[in-house]
């Protein structure tokens, strides 16, 4: 008899038989809680934060798998009018380009995000030069021009960079996809302050060759990708 009463305290007062599952969802329900506070506390603000902080949620406890579609990544935010400050000159600045772009048919070939206070604007090299040369394509001209425009109507440094595929380039203009990747920064710079009357002392020209690609150089799609003018707006406030 003396057994059994050893045996049924053992059972009750051990700390590792039962009890963990209330631990767990105690926690569960705490996590949403907090979620929901956060949610009214947002009731009044723009409809930008509220969803950018259900992304961050989603990004933190991965539980939010329905509603909202939110795209993952942790280094640049991809631009959307719904994660900027409706009100803001940062969104102003989206909205601009976007509809420039749509208004040429070449959307897909432009592509913005933002990371912190920068916001990137992407060109991708198909429509701005030929194989192997800096030469802007008279095509991308009515682009560059409208790109100007915007530059020029915001008080922001912008910076041009250049990037190339990892593909060796050996000639007697370029020994190195180093001078490619710099000759067609400096030309879309001269571009925007020769025929778009960008400042020049709020621009400046940089050549990365391929030493920052966004994709892997394996694939056509990938180098496709990673050759590329980038047009930086530096010092962004919301």
């Amino acid at each position: 008899m003396g057994q059994k009463r050893n045996k049924r305290r053992s059972v009750h007062s051990g700390g590792s038989i039962g009890g963990g599952w209330e631990i767990i969802y105690t926690g569960f329900v705490l996590i949403l809680l907090c979620f929901f506070i956060m949610l009214c506390s947002f009731s009044t603000m723009e409809k930008s934060k509220v969803t950018r902080f259900v992304r961050s949620f989603n990004l933190a406890v991965n539980i939010l798998t329905g509603g909202l579609k939110l795209e993952s990544g942790d280094i640049m935010l991809p631009a959307s009018e719904d994660i900027v400050d409706e009100k803001s000159r940062l969104a102003g600045i989206f909205k601009d380009v976007l509809h420039k772009a749509r208004s040429l048919g070449i959307d897909s070939s432009v592509d913005l995000e933002m990371r912190g206070r920068t916001l990137v604007m992407r060109l991708a090299n198909a429509i701005l030069f030929q194989t192997g040369s800096a030469l802007i394509l008279p095509g991308s001209i009515p682009l560059l021009k409208k790109v100007g425009a915007v530059i020029a109507s915001t008080p922001y440094a912008v910076r041009i960079e250049g990037h190339t595929d990892d593909r060796p380039i050996h000639t007697r203009r370029y020994p190195s996809n180093w001078e490619l990747s710099t000759a067609r920064a400096v030309n879309v710079l001269r571009f925007l302050v020769d025929r778009a009357g960008v400042p020049a002392d709020r621009l400046s020209a940089a050549g990365f060759g391929a030493f920052q690609p966004l994709a892997s150089n394996g694939t056509a799609a990938g180098r496709a990708k990673n050759r590329r003018v980038e047009i930086v707006f530096q010092g962004l406030k919301s």
